[in-house]
């Protein structure tokens, strides 16, 4: 059974930014769903379940796509586990939205919904996030945890769920140089660096390739101090 990963750097489906990521990433979700009507799972936990985000994913990979869409309710008790469960089992495609990375792991972790969405993974679903979403899936994340919370003006560094080697980050068109001084002080011996409408898919752990709406990828390695860019 192959696993695909797909994690988009950034963008905003709102506006339809990532649109052409969002047909590739539908098209698989056809393919595996066969002569069924697909069906595509929103999990907004890193943006504490926002409807709003959720009625622009259903726009797009319903009203453009036709494809069913349907929600995760996780932060506040509004759906037990069975039903979410029920949710993840029924997917062809999961994705997960961005916002605050830590605190959608630490939910995850409290429910078992982590265990689940890496079964659906190792199942053959098509797993997909952008943003908070994406980074979650590898060994290490650059986050802007404490910033959120005014704790620091600084990125951190987290450990993610490890189903990817390495560590990605995102938006990278926006820190670009905050992520170059982060690798500069050797926190990281390399990472995937994306920027906001692109995205990079992983097949059974390995990366395949880039898909991108207008914007690029690059993989940065610090091999002895020295920094090396290269676009994907």
């Amino acid at each position: 059974m192959e696993k695909t990963l797909i994690t988009i750097g950034g963008g905003e489906i709102r506006n339809k930014t990532t649109l052409k990521i969002d047909e590739y990433i539908a098209n698989k979700a056809k393919k595996h769903a066969g002569e069924k009507r697909a069906n595509a799972l929103f999990i907004g936990t890193a943006s504490h379940d926002s409807m709003p985000y959720f009625n622009s994913f259903r726009k797009t990979y319903t009203s453009v796509f036709d494809i069913k869409a349907e929600v995760a309710l996780v932060v506040y008790g509004e759906m037990d586990m069975e039903k979410i469960k029920n949710k993840i089992q029924m997917a062809d495609c999961i994705y997960i939205g961005g916002g605050d990375t830590v605190f959608m792991l630490d939910k995850w972790k409290e429910l078992g919904i982590d265990k689940l969405l890496i079964d659906a993974y190792n199942e053959g679903k098509i797993i997909c996030g952008l943003s908070a979403g994406a980074i979650c899936w590898f060994n290490d994340m650059y986050t802007d945890y404490e910033i959120m919370r005014g704790q620091s003006s600084e990125y951190v560094l987290r450990k993610g769920l490890g189903v990817l080697k390495g560590a990605m980050c995102p938006h990278f068109n926006e820190r670009e140089q905050d992520f170059i001084e982060a690798l500069k002080k050797g926190c990281l011996k390399g990472a995937y660096c994306v920027e906001n409408d692109c995205a990079l898919e992983f097949i059974d752990g390995e990366f395949k390739g880039v898909i991108s709406a207008g914007g690029k990828a690059y993989y940065i390695s610090n091999e002895n101090g020295e920094l090396i860019k290269k676009e994907l």
